[in-house]
């Protein structure tokens, strides 16, 4: 793992640092808008710390859409997306209403602010699920967090709200040290479509034939396909709480 640099808002203003704040390209006038975006945010450090890398540094994430470091303000280590200034998205705002909402239903990372190039939230510090799949075999431990992950499923489900990207799990499911799992990354998010997050959940764990299914069923054993599949065809013809405990039956046992 790469050692942590911690950089004083004020020195951000020099490479690479500004170049990560403006990512992939900084300019003048653009570095000093977003430091005082930061000010307004109260952010006093920011933390190059992760697996990811951008310009040789290291840091938590990188998408299409952003960068994502730590950062602390007022004594709390938070996790900072930064929105890539070619991105697509002309601000972070529909992100942080999305994960608002799904906070509600005590899904997601804790949303702490937002503006148009920063949104602040909770830093799960853990695993993206394929790394700890690898090192947790323990069945009862595996069955009861793609229990509660399926349990967040439903809760989303239940308001509306379809995440988008549960077909891409790996990237958006992180379990923490305490072995509560977060889904992250809330932003194709969406309540304009039919919500989809136990169905696409569902098939991701159980019956596609990727690795995280087989490191799933090595340790739970091998799902009946077509039981899941029916149940999973009645919860999206009828999406109840009985249904979908159906559903969980029949992955779950």
């Amino acid at each position: 793992m790469n050692t942590p640099v911690k950089v004083f808002t004020e020195n951000l203003s020099v490479e690479p640092y500004a170049s990560i704040l403006c990512y992939p390209r900084a300019t003048e006038a653009e570095l000093e808008s977003r430091l005082g975006e930061l000010r307004e945010h109260g952010v006093t450090t920011v933390e190059f710390s992760g697996e990811a890398s951008a310009f040789n540094m290291p840091v938590l994430g990188k998408g299409f859409v952003g960068i994502v470091v730590a950062a602390h303000v007022g004594g709390e280590r938070m996790a900072l997306k930064i929105r890539r200034v070619d991105a697509v998205r002309a601000g972070l705002e529909h992100e942080a209403q999305m994960l608002a909402k799904a906070n509600s239903v005590q899904v997601g990372p804790r949303l702490i602010g937002v503006s148009r190039n920063f949104l602040l939230m909770q830093l799960v510090d853990g695993y993206l699920l394929p790394h700890w799949l690898d090192a947790h075999k323990e069945k009862a431990i595996v069955c009861g967090v793609l229990g509660e992950v399926l349990e967040q499923c439903w809760r989303l489900d239940s308001i509306g709200l379809d995440h988008g990207e549960l077909s891409k799990a790996p990237k958006h499911i992180i379990i923490s040290k305490q072995q509560e799992p977060f889904l992250v990354d809330f932003e194709t998010a969406s309540v304009d479509r039919k919500p989809a997050n136990v169905t696409s959940a569902c098939q991701f764990f159980f019956t596609s034939y990727g690795a995280v299914a087989k490191s799933i069923a090595d340790v739970l054993g091998e799902v009946n396909r077509a039981e899941v599949i029916a149940m999973l065809r009645c919860y999206k013809n009828e999406r109840k709480r009985e249904t979908f405990d159906d559903v969980v039956r029949a992955c779950l046992g």
